[in-house]
């Protein structure tokens, strides 16, 4: 009876381990699949997102309504941190070949998991134009609240002359931000994100700035 037991015992023990085995190499195979068709779609919603990060959604509707083209150019962005490279996917945008700003996507450890975003700026790096969450795991209802348009809003028009910081209560400060209740952690590692985005890229796209 006991070696029934062991025998029975082991042989179901085998079939949970090939079960994992088996969706493990599912899983897999599913994210080597659809992985290049996400990474396409993210660029995709990048490039769209481009205009709406430099004018807002208002006047980034009136161009496309008028037909005025905003021409999107990406390049990529090195930037040397402590022996290491560190590369940013920057998009410049211009209309009737003017400088209208730049949009840099990024990313940062959330709350849950990464977060991806893009984060636009005025063409001297003076101030944030708009911020766009790409890709978030944060706690539903919670952290994810990241990506609604009120909370997001308030990054439009803030000063880089300073870091960011997310506060609870009442933002008073400049560079305050209301952090979401409940969700420091994940309003924080946004402003995170865009300080550590804002440190590194203000030089070198200034500097192209003054070449174009």
């Amino acid at each position: 009876m006991t070696e029934h037991v062991k025998s029975n015992f082991f042989s179901q023990a085998w079939l949970v381990l090939l079960l994992a085995v088996c969706f493990g190499a599912l899983l897999a195979a599913v994210q080597i699949t659809l992985g290049p068709t996400i990474e396409a779609n993210k660029i995709n919603e990048t490039l769209q997102k481009v205009p709406e990060m430099i004018f807002g959604a208002a006047r980034a509707e009136e161009l496309a309504a008028n037909q005025q083209t905003v021409d999107v150019s990406p390049l990529s962005v090195e930037v040397d941190k402590a022996g290491k490279t560190v590369r940013y996917s920057v998009y410049e945008a211009k209309t009737g070949g003017q400088l209208d700003g730049w949009v840099a996507k990024t990313a940062g450890q959330g709350y849950a998991d990464k977060i991806e975003m893009l984060i636009g700026f005025d063409p001297m790096m003076d101030k944030i134009t708009g911020i766009f969450i790409l890709d978030q795991k944060e706690t539903p209802g919670l952290g994810n609240k990241i990506v609604t348009d009120e909370w997001r809003s308030q990054f439009i028009g803030k000063s880089t002359d300073q870091p960011l910081a997310a506060v609870k209560g009442n933002a008073k400060a400049g560079n305050e931000i209301d952090a979401i209740t409940g969700a420091t952690i994940s309003s924080k590692s946004v402003t995170d994100i865009i300080n550590t985005a804002v440190k590194d890229l203000r030089n070198p796209l200034i500097e192209k700035a003054k070449g174009n």
